[in-house]
């Protein structure tokens, strides 16, 4: 009995290294290709007229809670989209991405950003239930889109990524919720 006491102790004393949100394991750290460390700064589920669309997880080098602060850093971001929704076409994406640039990013930046945008959207194939979208920022080459476990292309550019995360993170975003979960709240 004792011993079961112990082990018992030592588990709970163990740290947690996942949770689940929606049946999808969410991990609380994740591995670059090359090797770096990024932590979950918040993760959440994205809902449209009471459907749960996509469980969308931020991982960066170092967790913050305001949006200038994860904007200003310059370390890499990961966005990681779980696709719960049966089935999302390509153009409903492309129109929530274009939304989402324009709701929350000035007629300049997205003048400055048209062609990256268009890049970007080329890159989408419709989503279903259990898809794996992840976005994944590396300063040195830019954001990388993987899609279905398919490296799709890389967008150059650092303003391009906040541009990008601001369709979460912005003043617009596509949840007050989401935004809140990304951030931290829990």
């Amino acid at each position: 009995m004792r011993m079961v006491m112990v082990l018992l102790a030592l588990f709970l004393a163990l740290p947690c290294y996942a949770r689940e949100i929606s049946g999808v394991i969410v991990q609380e750290t994740v591995q670059t290709e090359d090797g770096a460390t990024l932590k979950l700064n918040g993760a959440g589920v994205r809902t449209k007229l009471f459907m749960d669309i996509y469980i969308a997880q931020l991982y960066v080098e170092n967790p913050a809670t305001t949006v200038e602060a994860i904007l200003a850093d310059k370390g890499r971001k990961r966005v990681v989209m779980h696709f719960l929704y049966s089935e999302v076409p390509k153009d409903k994406l492309v129109e929530a991405w274009n939304d989402g640039f324009k709701d929350n990013n000035g007629a300049a930046e997205l003048a400055a950003l048209q062609e990256r945008i268009t890049m970007f959207n080329d890159m989408f194939v419709d989503a279903k239930k259990g898809d794996v979208f992840v976005l994944d920022y590396n300063p040195a080459s830019g954001t990388t889109v993987t899609i279905k476990g398919v490296s799709k292309g890389v967008i150059p550019g650092a303003d391009f990524n906040a541009a990008l995360l601001k369709i979460w993170l912005g003043g617009k975003p596509v949840t007050e919720g989401l935004k809140k979960e990304l951030l931290g709240a829990r």
